[in-house]
């Protein structure tokens, strides 16, 4: 958000999209599940996107603003005034938080034949790290200051990735509200940027489980101390042996975890505080 270097995973599953022309004069929206039920639907005027029919308004006037964007962006998209058929489906439970809105980005800009980023930053507030991860082919570092906006590909592959899990802790974050909370809270935020930027770089060089527990525990001290936020670990895991991170909006969604000891004794800890999606690293990351 204000310019440190962040790490970023992205996920193996993902979003879809199908695009097939009608002899509509609308737009014929469906968004399917993982499983493949609909879970949004609606007719949108090309005239001005707005919804004829809709399931839910609030994601109507979403699907109004990308795509009003994505024609700022490039003027000859839908200017032909032909219908299509759209149909999205996710590959993961829409409560998982993996980022079902910036996929959406990235696949409407490239229907629009847009830069992804330039459609999010005029779409939404937050850093841009979770589109760039949309098309990146595996971990990236993400820079967004004033002056530039990047991502570079890197080489993380942790030798020690067995002992790394992804909790869910059953609530799916609000990104807009978790973006709001840290600008609200968030204090002396260059002394912030340089640490943060700094374990940024000690993690991608980091040859031990130990040394890597050490720069997660760093992390989550140094947002608290600078946020106020409490920390996943104190809230869930207070009497946990391993290291618990937060990922995405604070406190939502799910949680890193490292742990020494085996994948029964782990998996069992959790299960037994009542949080039963625990996924391995090798099964969650690109």
């Amino acid at each position: 958000m204000d310019g440190a270097k962040a790490l970023a995973l992205p996920t193996k599953l993902g979003q879809k999209l199908t695009i097939k022309r009608t002899t509509s004069s609308d737009l014929i929206w469906e968004s399917l599940d993982m499983n493949g039920k609909i879970w949004f639907d609606s007719t949108i005027s090309l005239f001005d996107f707005s919804p004829v029919q809709t399931s839910d308004e609030k994601i109507s006037e979403y699907l109004q603003k990308l795509l009003k964007n994505a024609v700022r962006l490039n003027s000859e998209f839908l200017s032909q005034w032909n219908g299509f058929k759209i149909e999205t489906q996710v590959e993961f439970p829409l409560d998982w938080g993996l980022g079902s809105s910036s996929t959406l980005i990235y696949l409407i800009a490239e229907w629009a034949e847009v830069n992804p980023l330039l459609l999010y930053f005029k779409t939404e507030e937050g850093s841009g790290y979770d589109v760039a991860c949309a098309f990146a082919q595996g971990p990236i570092t993400y820079l967004n200051t004033p002056d530039e906006v990047s991502y570079t590909e890197i080489d993380f592959a942790p030798s020690f990735h067995h002992n790394l899990y992804f909790v869910h802790l059953g609530n799916k974050a609000d990104t807009k509200m978790g973006i709001k909370n840290y600008l609200k809270a968030v204090k002396n935020k260059s002394t912030l940027i340089k640490t943060i930027t700094r374990i940024t770089e000690d993690i991608q060089n980091v040859k031990s489980l130990s040394d890597f527990s050490l720069l997660l525990n760093e992390h989550e001290n140094v947002i608290a101390a600078h946020t106020g936020f409490s920390k996943a670990k104190d809230v869930h895991f207070s009497d946990f042996w391993g290291s618990v991170k937060s990922l995405g909006a604070w406190g939502g969604d799910f949680v890193l975890i490292t742990s020494d000891k085996s994948p029964e004794e782990t998996k069992n800890y959790f299960m037994k505080k009542g949080f039963d999606t625990i996924v391995e690293y090798k099964k969650m990351v690109l």
